[in-house]
């Protein structure tokens, strides 16, 4: 098990500025990623701030619970194998024994949960002193949407380096939400 507390900051772009980030950071071919997303019926983790996903990237599943906490999100991971994943999604979430006490603090019931669906993200990394810059280009649910993320020690960093990328390349600053809250909008 991992944990880490992320800051970041997010703008959602058009396909228009997208390609005009893409161009202009030259940068190498986006790693496919697959987010599949875990709420009760009564959207019991939303009402927390939390987030359950699995992620499958390189051939590889991690299982991520995010919670709020002060300006960032405290994120713990635990890998799954396939096997465990295939099980989370039919219904079946096994309780993973590093994982469990993460979800009892919360009060959530491991057997209200429902997979919900997925997310298909094309991602670019681009590593920029202390700061991850992120393009992605998310597939759900008949959408396609694009979005520019800075990744830093702070969220003051982060906020400052969005404000400035998107100032240098004219993109106005949008409230975006997260992918997960996204794909949830969509839902029928």
């Amino acid at each position: 098990m991992q944990q880490e507390i992320e800051f970041e900051a997010k703008n959602l772009l058009s396909e228009q500025e997208y390609q005009l980030l893409v161009a202009h950071f030259k940068s190498n071919q986006p790693k496919t990623q697959i987010n599949y997303y875990f709420e009760t019926e009564d959207f019991f983790l939303k009402s927390k701030g939390a987030a359950l996903r699995i992620r499958e990237l390189n051939n590889q599943s991690v299982l991520t619970l995010k919670q709020p906490m002060e300006d960032g999100l405290l994120e713990t991971h635990v890998k799954l194998s396939e096997e465990t994943k295939k099980q989370w999604l039919n219904g079946n979430p096994v309780v993973i024994p590093q994982f469990k006490e993460h979800l009892n603090e919360l009060g959530l019931d491991l057997e209200k949960l429902k997979y919900w669906g997925k997310l298909t993200t094309d991602r670019i990394e681009i590593k920029e002193q202390q700061t991850t810059i992120v393009l992605d280009k998310s597939y759900y649910n008949n959408r396609v949407d694009y979005e520019l993320e800075i990744e830093a020690n702070s969220l003051d960093t982060a906020n400052h380096q969005l404000n400035q990328l998107l100032k240098a390349h004219g993109i106005e600053r949008k409230h975006t939400a997260n992918k997960i809250v996204r794909f949830f909008q969509t839902l029928n």
